[in-house]
């Protein structure tokens, strides 16, 4: 599995060191763009030792635009000669999708959700349990089929899918790629972030009050949710032996007791926030006020 973060802090990584694949993790920058070549690397590393594994799958950062990705497949030669774009595959949120849609982006730069949606040959609905009525699933699938008419929809939660459904499907079609975008296999496709949506990585040492957390994260969620667009880390609680791990996306938030923090490892907070107009000096005041 080859992932790529567009925070500058690693977060997933850590989540799945006892996993049978192979991570290989690239933080520097979206995959589309500035690390493409990195991309290019890996891949070209991975074919040398082809026998060890049957399928690569590429989870690129939420703002990528999968058009520049999937071009690598057949403009680098070494990569088209040994490798096969089985499928682009697309999650989407049943809650949040919406609002994502019709985010107004500044003259020239692309909506990376209808980008999404526009390239996917497989769309994963998630988090269905938290729409209100099956009415307001059908208006976001009806949004989804504004942009992508072809693409099967998969309901799902807690992103528990059939592998089946997403892999080895074959579902790849250059023809409609080209369709969606005509400059598709040009060599020098641009893409455009949003200068206002940035990442936010902070590390501290020490172990955190959960009151004062609880408080902190609440406040943050409630009065800045709405930019804050996915918000994920691992936090070293006082008396607590385990890691807490936390996933957010807007004011939404998750968080569990993980894994045991072994003898040889610093008990060491990770956060990333992935957001717009993030103050980072004030995200990092607001994490050190909960030390314990």
């Amino acid at each position: 599995m080859i992932e790529n973060e567009f925070g500058e802090i690693g977060i997933d990584d850590a989540l799945v060191l006892d996993a049978e694949e192979e991570i290989f993790e690239m933080n520097n920058g979206c995959i589309c763009c500035t690390v493409r070549g990195d991309l290019i690397r890996i891949l070209g590393n991975l074919m040398k030792r082809k026998d060890r594994f049957d399928q690569i799958v590429i989870e690129t950062t939420g703002l990528a635009d999968p058009a520049p990705v999937a071009q690598t497949f057949f403009v680098d030669d070494e990569v088209a000669s040994q490798l096969r774009l089985d499928a682009i595959v697309t999650v989407v949120d049943a809650k949040h999708l919406v609002t994502h849609l019709d985010d107004h982006k500044p003259e020239g730069v692309e909506n990376e959700a209808v980008e999404q949606l526009a390239f996917a040959d497989r769309i994963v609905l998630n988090k269905v349990d938290l729409a209100h009525s099956e009415i307001e699933l059908a208006d976001v699938e009806r949004r989804v089929r504004e942009i992508n008419a072809f693409a099967p929809i998969v309901r799902t939660t807690w992103g528990k899918v059939d592998l089946d459904r997403i892999l080895d499907v074959g579902a790849f079609d250059l023809g409609r790629a080209l369709a969606e975008d005509p400059e598709f296999l040009a060599a020098d496709a641009q893409h455009l972030h949003d200068s206002t949506v940035t990442s936010v990585g902070i590390e501290l040492d020490g172990d955190l009050d959960l009151d004062r957390l609880n408080r902190w994260m609440s406040t943050l969620l409630r009065e800045k949710g709405v930019d804050i667009f996915r918000s994920k880390g691992i936090l070293a609680i006082a008396g607590w032996d385990d890691r807490y791990v936390f996933q957010g996306v807007h004011m939404l938030m998750d968080g569990t007791a993980d894994r045991p923090w072994t003898n040889d490892e610093l008990r060491r907070n990770r956060l990333v926030f992935i957001g717009r107009n993030l103050d980072r000096g004030q995200l990092e005041l607001g994490l050190r006020a909960c030390l314990a």
